[in-house]
C-alpha cells in the first residue's frame, strides 16, 4: 500500500504544468490503443469472407480480448505503482506491436484467439482506464474529474481518428495493410512515450497540480498479484462496489461489447458500406469527446449518482432506436449517432468519481480496476451473444432492444449508490 508522502518544498512553477504534458501523452496513448482494439469490427466481414470462419468464432475471439482487456487492468494498477508509468506503457506497446506485426501470418482461428484474443487483450488492457485514473491521481488535485474526463474520450477520439482510416485501408489494400498501418502509428507513440513521459510530479521537481507540496513517491511495497485480490476481497464487503461494478457490466454490454463490435457488420446486413459504416462510429467519437469531457466536467460539480442515471437510460432509449434507424433512412442513423455518441462513454467520470469518494485516492485505481472487470465481463458478454444471435435469428435487432433494457436496469441501480463519502459503516472496514 501506498505510505505517507513526504512534503518538500515546491520549486517554482513553471507557465506549463507537466501534468499536462504527462496527460496528453497519456491521451495519445489510449487514443490508439483505443483505435487498435476498435480494428476487430472492421475485419470481421473481410474474415468471414477470406478463411470461412462464422461470426460466432470471429465473435468468441474478440469477447476473449475484451474480457482480458478488462480483467488485467487491477494488475496493472500494481504494476503501475511498482514499476512506473513509462515502463509498463513502453512494454505494453512494445507487446501490442509484435503482435499486430505477426497477424498477417495467420491461417487459423486459433491463432487470431492467441494474437487478439491473448496477447493483444492483455498488452491494450494496460493501457486502459485504470491508466487514466493513475495519472490523474498522481499527477492533478484539481481538475481531476476533467482529466478523467479527457482521458476517458481519448476512447471515442482513438475511433474518430482510426476507424475511416483502417475502414478505407482495407477496402483499397486488404485488412493485412490496416494491421501494418496500425504498427506503425503504435512505434510513433512509443517513441513519444520514451522522450516525454515521467512516473511522477517528482521527478520534474513539482507538485501535483492544484498543490504547493512536493510529493515523494513511496516504492510500492505490496505483491504484484495477490494484493489486486486482497483489495478485491475487502471492495466485495462493500454495497456501494457492486452497484458500482453491475452498472459497468451493463455499460460494457451496451457500448463496445455490442455497438463496438458489431454496428458495422449490423449496417453491413443493411446494405451500407463498411466505410460508411465506419463513419458513423466516428461520427460517434465526435460527439463522445465532447459528452464525455463535459461529463467530467460535470462529476465535479454535480452528485454523479443521478448523471449515471441520465446517461444509462437516455442510452437505453437510444439503443431501442437502433433497430428503426437500421431499417429507416441513412438520416435516423446520423441520429442516432449523434444521440448515442454524447453518451457513449460519459459513464466513467462519475463511476471513476463515486469509487475515489467510496474507497479512497490510494485504493480508487485498483478498485476502479476490478470495477472495469465488470465493465469487460459485460463486453465480453455482448460481444460474443451478439454475433452468435445474428447466427441464430438472422439479424442483431434483438441484441440491441436488450441492451437498451439492460440499460434501464442500470439507471435505476445507480440511484441506489449511497451518497455517503464511505457508503456504509461496512465499507469502511472492509477497506481499513
Amino acid at each position: 500500500m501506498e505510505a505517507e508522502p513526504i512534503l518538500t518544498e515546491q520549486r517554482r512553477n513553471p507557465r506549463l504544468h507537466y501534468g499536462w504534458i504527462v496527460a496528453l501523452l497519456t491521451f495519445v496513448t489510449l487514443l490508439v490503443s483505443a483505435g487498435i482494439r476498435s480494428l476487430p469490427s472492421i475485419l470481421i466481414v473481410p474474415f468471414q469472407e477470406e478463411f470461412g470462419w462464422s461470426r460466432g468464432g470471429i465473435s468468441s475471439v474478440i469477447s476473449v480480448g475484451i474480457f482480458l482487456y478488462g480483467l488485467v487492468g487491477p494488475f496493472s494498477a500494481a504494476l503501475l505503482m511498482r514499476f512506473g508509468i513509462r515502463k509498463v506503457i513502453l512494454s505494453a506497446l512494445a507487446v501490442l506491436a509484435a503482435s499486430l506485426a505477426v497477424t498477417p501470418l495467420m491461417t487459423s482461428l486459433w491463432q487470431f484467439e492467441l494474437l487478439w484474443g491473448v496477447v493483444s487483450g492483455l498488452a491494450t488492457g494496460m493501457m486502459a482506464n485504470v491508466l487514466g485514473v493513475t495519472v490523474s491521481n498522481l499527477w492533478f488535485v484539481q481538475r481531476r474529474g476533467l482529466v478523467v474526463g479527457l482521458l476517458t474520450a481519448s476512447a471515442a477520439t482513438g475511433q474518430l481518428l482510426f476507424l475511416p482510416l483502417f475502414a478505407k485501408i482495407t477496402a483499397d489494400w486488404g485488412w493485412r495493410y490496416a494491421l501494418y498501418a496500425a504498427v506503425a502509428a503504435i512505434v510513433l507513440v512509443l517513441a513519444a512515450v520514451a522522450a516525454w513521459m515521467r512516473n511522477h510530479p517528482s521527478d520534474v521537481g513539482a507538485a501535483p497540480y492544484g498543490s504547493n507540496a512536493i510529493v515523494q513517491p513511496v516504492p510500492f511495497a505490496g505483491n504484484l498479484f495477490l494484493t489486486p485480490i486482497r483489495n478485491l476481497r475487502r471492495a466485495m464487503k462493500s454495497t456501494t462496489f457492486w452497484l458500482l461494478a453491475g452498472t459497468f457490466f451493463f455499460c460494457g454490454f451496451s457500448t463496445n461489447g455490442l455497438i463496438g463490435t458489431h454496428l458495422i457488420a449490423a449496417c453491413g446486413d443493411h446494405g451500407m458500406l463498411e466505410v460508411a459504416a465506419a463513419g458513423l462510429l466516428a461520427m460517434m467519437g465526435i460527439f463522445d469527446l465532447f459528452g464525455t469531457t463535459i461529463s467530467g466536467w460535470l462529476s465535479d460539480r454535480f452528485d454523479s449518482r443521478w448523471l449515471l442515471f441520465w446517461y444509462y437510460g437516455l442510452r437505453g432509449l437510444s439503443l431501442l432506436f437502433l433497430p428503426y434507424a437500421l431499417d429507416a433512412t441513412p438520416a435516423m442513423l446520423i441520429v442516432f449517432s449523434v444521440f448515442y455518441g454524447l453518451d457513449w462513454i460519459a459513464t466513467v467520470p462519475p463511476t471513476a468519481k463515486l469509487a475515489g469518494v467510496a474507497f479512497g485516492k490510494e485504493q480508487s485505481a485498483m478498485i476502479f480496476g476490478w470495477i472495469v472487470v465488470a465493465h469487460q465481463i459485460g463486453a465480453s458478454t455482448a460481444a460474443y451473444g451478439a454475433g452468435v444471435l445474428r447466427d441464430w435469428l438472422g439479424s442483431y435487432s434483438q441484441a440491441f432492444v436488450i441492451a437498451g433494457f439492460f440499460c434501464f436496469v442500470a439507471s435505476l441501480m445507480a440511484v441506489r449508490i449511497s451518497k455517503r463519502g464511505r457508503d456504509s459503516d461496512t465499507s469502511k472496514a472492509a477497506l481499513a
